[in-house]
């Protein structure tokens, strides 16, 4: 019996994010409560970490008794490639949804490898989006397109680290006692701005791309539209990354910024809904409003609602964004396109974050001609 995703998939097929394994007979040569000395199949090893170096993670679904089973797993140093495993005794498909659900990952994004057509078979029942594949098939999943992304940036590949750092700091929160802010200051928060540059290109198209909840317009600019942007000496190409005490976040934030003279118009601000509950939209704003005051500019913001956007619009207008009339948006020269709202606030100065530490760039000075500074 085979499992409706077990033949060859198209390269139209989304890309797998996390491969959740069997243990017995697919990851170790044996079942291990029969004989506790099992040891990996060849190129086991190897393919788990070639895919984890291209972003892709690895959690299990085994039936087995936990503590033996994530023991040996350790013994064999493979044990750190795996994120929330579900080893126990119910339904491997009850396990790979709890996967999905955790990782926030959509079924379709999720793959599953176990040596027994039954085990696949009731998986592929219960969720047919997931993608399955036979034990047989695990040194060859490298070479499959959907294991194969075309570009592998910075963050994907410590993708693993960042999950796991969010895992730790979710444990702390749900034990802490107090304002969300206080927890917030025991994280050493550090924000960090700076323009872009060609290394950057990558993370910045894949967050345009990806990002939905909080992207002011839905737009999603190419990696040629980047470089036209980034050689244009009246346009910031700015990326925001965000670590704490656990470890990184990544990028968690782009803004595409074109200056005129006395007017700065925001065409696009995206930030990564990972990081919502650290205020990180209200700190990008805040900044960018205080330098703007700080070179006594206005600012314009595009906004094109989508189904999916109402965050970004109420951090917008939190921040004083308003469908306001001003001469000078006279300067930005064409109208703006169509189901574009051009929001415009007068720019005064703003504090510091109290909750974390800033670094950036001056934006009233020219790019090159200045080293990024601490705020808060």
């Amino acid at each position: 019996m085979r499992c409706r995703w077990e033949a060859p998939v198209a390269d139209s097929q989304p890309l797998v994010k996390c491969l959740v394994w069997d243990l017995d007979n697919t990851v170790w040569d044996g079942t291990l409560l029969e004989d506790p000395s099992v040891d990996l199949f060849p190129g086991i090893r190897e393919t788990i970490i070639e895919l984890d170096s291209r972003g892709i993670l690895h959690s299990v679904s085994s039936k087995n008794d936990y503590d033996l089973a994530w023991q040996h797993l350790e013994k064999l140093g493979i044990a750190e490639y795996f994120v929330h495993p579900q080893i126990g005794w119910g339904r491997k498909s009850d396990a790979v949804r709890e996967i999905a659900e955790r990782l926030n990952f959509a079924q379709t994004a999720v793959a599953f490898i176990d040596d027994l057509p039954t085990e696949r078979a009731e998986v592929n029942f219960h969720a047919p989006d997931i993608r399955c594949y036979a034990a047989d098939q695990a040194t060859t999943l490298t070479g499959l397109p959907e294991f194969s992304p075309e570009v592998v940036t910075v963050d994907a590949r410590r993708r693993r680290e960042m999950y796991q750092a969010s895992f730790r700091r979710d444990a702390e929160k749900d034990t802490f006692n107090g304002p969300d802010e206080d927890f917030l200051r025991t994280l050493d928060l550090v924000m960090a701005i700076k323009r872009a540059d060609e290394e950057d290109l990558s993370r910045v198209e894949e967050l345009t791309l990806r990002t939905s909840q909080m992207n002011a317009t839905g737009v999603h600019y190419s990696d040629a539209d980047l470089r036209a942007l980034l050689a244009d000496p009246d346009h910031e190409v700015l990326t925001v990354t965000l670590t704490d005490r656990f470890g990184p976040h990544g990028a968690v934030g782009v803004l595409l910024l074109e200056r005129h003279p006395g007017l700065w118009h925001l065409k696009l601000l995206a930030t990564s809904c990972r990081v919502v509950t650290f205020g990180a939209g209200a700190v990008i704003l805040n900044w960018l409003i205080d330098q703007a005051a700080q070179a006594g500019a206005h600012l314009v913001a595009d906004f094109r609602a989508t189904d999916r956007n109402r965050m970004m619009d109420i951090a917008y207008r939190f921040a004083g964004f308003a469908n306001d009339s001003c001469c000078c948006l006279a300067a930005l020269g064409e109208p703006a396109e169509k189901d574009v709202q051009r929001l415009h606030l007068l720019a005064t100065p703003r504090e510091a974050p109290t909750t974390m530490r800033l670094t950036s760039p001056e934006l009233a000075v020219a790019a090159g001609d200045q080293d990024a500074v601490a705020h808060g």
